[in-house]
């Protein structure tokens, strides 16, 4: 929902591309990621979660798959870092807050047993 509330702004030629992958960085990815911190995540998960973003970041460059640009260059051209890097980063930050906890919370019983 939020990229097509905004992909009359992404997907404007006229409009640099470092600015299209800021705001890509502060409104799409956060509504993406959103929970990925408490997920079971499969390699399924990241995997699709991978391509959908391949599939905007290509239509932010007006480029498509038949172009055949490799997936970093996009991403160098918008200033975007992968999401999979991304969502262990959320994991982990979550995992940080979770071990910070009393060990007789519920959380951290359930990580003992």
């Amino acid at each position: 929902m939020k990229w097509k509330s905004a992909s009359g702004v992404l997907c404007d030629r006229r409009r640099p591309l470092k600015l299209k992958g800021k705001f890509y960085r502060t409104a799409i990815r956060p509504a993406m990621l959103y929970g990925t911190k408490c997920w079971a995540v499969k390699h399924q998960h990241v995997h699709k979660m991978g391509v959908t973003e391949m599939r905007m970041l290509r239509w932010m460059c007006g480029h498509t798959r038949k172009d055949m640009i490799r997936n970093e260059d996009i991403r160098g051209k918008v200033g975007v870092a992968e999401i999979e890097g991304k969502m262990r980063e959320n994991r982990l930050r979550w995992f940080g807050h979770v071990q910070r906890r009393p060990t007789d919370t519920p959380v951290r019983r359930c990580d003992y047993g």
